[in-house]
């Protein structure tokens, strides 16, 4: 067996790695990384900015496979989960499709009077709250009583049609905006009398989606009237309910900066009064992956360089210098329900990477702005009866978990401080930003410590879909508060390991797998354990660690002493 000292540790090289063969259809070398982890040096809080999730359609949530996710999710950090979804106040009976849902909470008889139905809404909102996730609401979109032009009403948007299409008239200013305000103050009146005022005061409200581009068929004056006659109302049932916005499409300052003038100093449209409440900023950010030559390629520079903008957006302003901010959908492209052979990464472990570098990098761009990172929500949630990896951006499919979900189980377990991380494999953020991970790899880690654990975050990434060589690892940790035996756990996430899909394709990508198969899928799809060394020793405050990371793949140690 073959061993390696560190600072005095003799540690079994093999069982810590659960060392792999080198992939032999690549016939590339490793290239060597050297991690250094200093324990003793902490850099600030770890925050789970990763913790909101979202999607279009709102009405999966209660059903079979949404009730399952939303489980898992809740699983992530009881208490401390998001999730936002678009449609909460469109008309219908409830009945979702792609990039569409309803609840009906609005309709009017025909002398005009306003009649309130909860009951969809709370079936919605009592789904999250029993698997321990809070609503970030979206206060929209228009009702169909309430809009300046209804019809047609609900659209019948498909993969291949144009995006515009879903355009319809539940995208319109109201007719009377004295109602609207009134439905959203009834609204929180309700959930405040149903769910309790401490519960609802720990929730965020927003008002609509992406009124920069076609979601809001009005002008950005509209918009502020819209805004401003809602956060209103939603104060007036709920004086310290967390209020914000504009959820913008991108982070334009051209958009954003006129949206944060009329909060801070412009006239309330339906107040009078001078300034709106903005308790967070929220803005959205996505990257462009394009197909070339036969394979993906990722940008990731993208979505890195809207969210950079956006903070330093914010970080201008000195009254909001230390506001939360949120990322309202933050991913890899612009539409979950599209496809195309540009999407082609999504049911693998290209996704899964790449989730795992930009949460790495966005903590990186906030730490140098300066700003207060309060999330990012993952607009990937499920598309009920698609069936298996239809490609899709969702973290899972008919039930089984998707590579992606496992990078979130990963970042659930890291907890505490944030430790400082020497890297050699990683590339300057600013080359990150400029030009993305188009060259050399990009082996980026996040490390944090809570008490008697530390977990460190390692992730192999680069924007094509290619084969490449592994990354040879050595992480030294220094700066420990405890000698002797530590306990140490690995999880991998790569082409075999955490991964339903590999596993799915393995068994002839079935359309109806057995109860045996499926039993097999989903352990398959869970977050894999590596083996743990036996006898690792911590002396002097160190130890360290070597193994092999595949290109795509991320990893997380967790030792406990």
């Amino acid at each position: 067996m073959r061993l390696w000292l560190l600072g005095g540790v003799t540690v079994s090289a093999l069982l810590i790695l659960g060392t792999r063969v080198p992939d032999k259809k690549t016939k590339q070398a490793p290239f060597p990384v050297s991690i250094a982890i200093d324990a003793s040096k902490p850099i600030g809080n770890m925050n789970p900015a990763w913790r909101f999730f979202g999607c279009d359609e709102p009405n999966y949530a209660y059903l079979k496979d949404g009730k399952k996710l939303i489980g898992e999710l809740g699983k992530l950090g009881k208490d401390t989960v998001y999730f936002r979804t678009h449609n909460l106040l469109s008309t219908g009976d409830g009945t979702s499709a792609l990039k569409w849902g309803s609840t009906n909470a609005y309709t009017e008889d025909a002398q005009g009077r306003p009649h309130y139905d909860w009951k969809i809404l709370d079936r919605i909102f009592d789904t999250y709250l029993r698997a321990g996730v809070k609503p970030y609401v979206e206060i929209g979109f228009m009702p169909k009583a309430l809009s300046t032009k209804p019809e047609p009403y609900q659209h019948h948007w498909t993969p291949a049609s144009r995006y515009e299409e879903i355009y319809t008239g539940w995208s319109y200013p109201p007719t009377d905006y004295a109602k609207w305000a009134t439905l959203v103050e009834k609204w929180v009146e309700h959930c405040v009398s149903r769910y309790g005022r401490k519960e609802v005061e720990k929730w965020f409200w927003e008002v609509w989606n992406e009124p920069n581009i076609g979601y809001w068929q009005g002008s950005p004056e509209d918009f502020r009237k819209l805004h401003d006659f809602a956060v209103d109302a939603v104060r007036r049932a709920l004086p310290t309910a967390k209020v914000g916005g504009p959820d913008m499409a991108g982070s334009d300052p051209r958009y954003l900066k006129p949206f944060i003038d009329h909060c801070l100093t412009g006239s309330n449209y339906a107040t009078g009064k001078t300034g709106t409440p903005i308790d967070f900023v929220s803005f959205h950010a996505k990257g462009a992956p394009s197909f070339v030559d036969g394979h993906v390629r990722m940008g990731i520079s993208t979505q890195l360089r809207g969210i950079d903008s956006g903070f330093a957006t914010v970080a201008s302003y000195p009254k909001l210098k230390q506001a939360p901010i949120v990322i309202g959908e933050s991913d890899p492209d612009g539409c979950a329900a599209c496809q195309g052979p540009q999407l082609a990464y999504r049911n693998g472990t290209m996704y899964s990477s790449y989730t795992a570098e930009s949460v790495i990098r966005e903590l990186e761009i906030a730490d140098k702005r300066g700003v207060n990172f309060l999330g990012a929500t993952t607009w990937a949630f499920e598309f009920e009866g698609q069936g298996f990896f239809p490609g899709f951006r969702v973290m899972a499919a008919n039930g089984i978990d998707l590579p992606v979900l496992n990078v979130f189980r990963m970042l659930g377990k890291m907890s505490g401080k944030r430790i400082a991380v020497a890297n050699s494999g990683a590339m300057p953020l600013a080359d990150v930003l400029r030009s993305g991970v188009r060259m050399s790899p990009d082996v980026s880690a996040l490390a944090c410590m809570d008490g008697r654990k530390l977990t460190v975050l390692i992730c192999h990434y680069h924007d094509d879909d290619l084969p490449g060589p592994e990354a040879d690892i050595f992480m030294t940790l220094s700066g420990l508060p405890v000698d002797g035996n530590v306990k140490i756990k690995k999880f991998q996430i790569d082409g075999e390991l955490s991964n339903g899909f590999t596993a799915w394709k393995k068994m002839g990508s079935p359309t109806n797998p057995t109860r045996s198969q499926f039993a097999k899928l989903e352990q398959a799809s869970h977050l894999a354990t590596m083996p743990s060394p036996p006898n690792a020793s911590i002396i002097g405050g160190k130890i360290g660690i070597k193994f092999n990371l595949p290109r795509q793949a991320v990893a997380l140690y967790e030792l406990s002493w």
